[in-house]
């Protein structure tokens, strides 16, 4: 009985592998090997500048050169452009890629919200999975970058940024721990949906947001105080995982939609001297000229979506990224997206291009400005020399539904699979209906 059993376990295990193993031809490519030209290209740099006819090389990673009337160098391995749009690797500025597979899964495979209000030692990366199904979707849509950050209550803890090309999240690690992530209280008193529910719980859900945000002003002057310390009776993780805020090396994402929330997240900065990036700010061209004034870039999350209010526009969210670029904002586009698993980034772009933006200021949206945005903007971003070769090469133009065709990608120079379950399963059922 006891073989029967075992016979039985051996069969599951089997078939379960079976199942779950459509993906596993799908590895890391190795290091760049000699040198790599595109030539006879559309280059569109990420800066604006756009370069017809041009060639770029790159070796050992790096970007060796990019221009027009460039002689090839001997011995390099050729991608012959002609017809094709070469772009910068796109970045996701906010993402949940890699802690999260399956929307309202069980707890147990969620890593992206922790318990507790305050979890500001917990590190995304370490957490981040890089066999998640979800990144070879992403690559074949021309994203490279990704900037994952956990959810939570309040002080949800440190972001990083990974490309997504890796054994690991060791390997993944692109730029550890660049910022910390703070949720700020909804001030809007909603009577229904999740939000009422939410706030249902308190007889003054006002009183309650103000609370938070003093708990949060606090949190960080208690911070101060501990890093003034010289020598510590005891050490204190999240205390200690402020350093990086209080030094510069970090920056505070503030989660805020509502305009006082906005403001308040300005005051955090000005009282701690912190570097604050909004994340969301759906409301924010109502304080354009403000953000602007205070150099506070916004990360928005999608424009796919409706207006955040009935008195706005119907297109409001299709123009904010115009609107805030024209008053002097450091805007990125986002995709947060639980339907498209995050894969609309450069359609969301395209979108503002048919809203105001012009179709350059668009690409920089989701590539030099998405790297200014997060501090890497001197490695990646866009298409110049001694950067990272982070490359994409479209058949048809990557901000567009119908000419997005990415036929060949490049992270730090390696030549990556641009394969996914998607792209076998379409194979599979041709095959299986002998459809040529």
């Amino acid at each position: 009985m006891q073989k029967k059993y075992s016979s039985l376990f051996i069969l599951s295990l089997a078939l379960l592998c079976k199942v779950t193993s459509a993906q596993e031809t799908i590895y890391p490519a190795v290091a760049q090997q000699g040198i790599t030209a595109i030539t006879h290209a559309t280059v569109h740099v990420g800066n604006g500048t756009v370069l017809n006819d041009a060639t770029v090389v790159f070796e050992k990673g790096k970007i060796t050169a990019v221009g027009a009337g460039l002689a090839t160098p001997a011995g390099a391995t050729l991608v012959d452009g002609t017809g094709k749009q070469v772009y910068p690797g796109l970045i996701l500025s906010n993402s949940y890629l890699g802690l999260k597979e399956v929307a309202n899964g069980v707890r147990g495979s969620n890593d992206l919200v922790e318990i507790g209000e305050n979890n500001a030692s917990i590190r995304s990366l370490v957490s981040y999975n890089s066999d998640s199904k979800i990144t070879n979707v992403l690559r074949a849509n021309g994203i490279l970058l990704a900037h994952i950050a956990p959810e939570g209550e309040l002080i949800d803890g440190q972001s990083s940024v990974i490309q997504l090309d890796a054994w690991n999240y060791e390997d993944a690690a692109y730029k550890a721990d660049i910022g910390q992530f703070i949720e700020l209280p909804s001030f809007i008193v909603r009577q229904r949906g999740r939000g009422f529910m939410r706030q249902a719980q308190t007889a003054d859900p006002l009183k309650d947001a103000f609370n938070k945000i003093e708990t949060i002003k606090k949190f960080f002057t208690d911070a101060h105080a501990y890093l003034q310390e010289k020598n510590h009776v005891t050490n204190n993780l999240k205390l200690e995982a402020t350093r990086g805020l209080f030094e510069g090396r970090q920056k505070l994402y503030v989660r805020a939609n509502e305009v006082k929330q906005m403001l308040i997240a300005i005051e955090l900065g000005k009282t701690f001297g912190f570097k604050i990036v909004i994340v969301g700010g759906s409301e924010s061209f109502q304080i354009a000229p403000i953000l602007a004034a205070n150099n506070i870039p916004v990360i928005l999350d999608g424009q796919h979506a409706l207006p955040s209010t009935e008195d706005d526009d119907v297109d409001q969210p299709y123009k904010l990224p115009a609107q805030l670029t024209k008053a002097g904002v450091l805007v990125s586009l986002s995709d947060m997206s639980e339907n498209t698993k995050q894969r609309n980034l450069a359609f969301n772009a395209g979108t503002a291009a048919t809203y105001g933006l012009t179709k350059e200021e668009a690409l920089s949206a989701i590539t030099l400005n998405s790297a200014k945005v997060l501090g890497i903007d001197d490695v990646t971003g866009s298409i110049e020399t001694g950067k990272d070769a982070n490359i994409i090469v479209s058949e048809g133009d990557i901000l567009d539904m119908r000419g997005n065709q990415v036929v060949k990608a490049f992270i730090q120079g390696r030549d990556i699979s641009l394969d996914n379950k998607q792209k076998q399963l379409f194979e599979r059922y041709k095959y299986k209906y002998k459809i040529k």
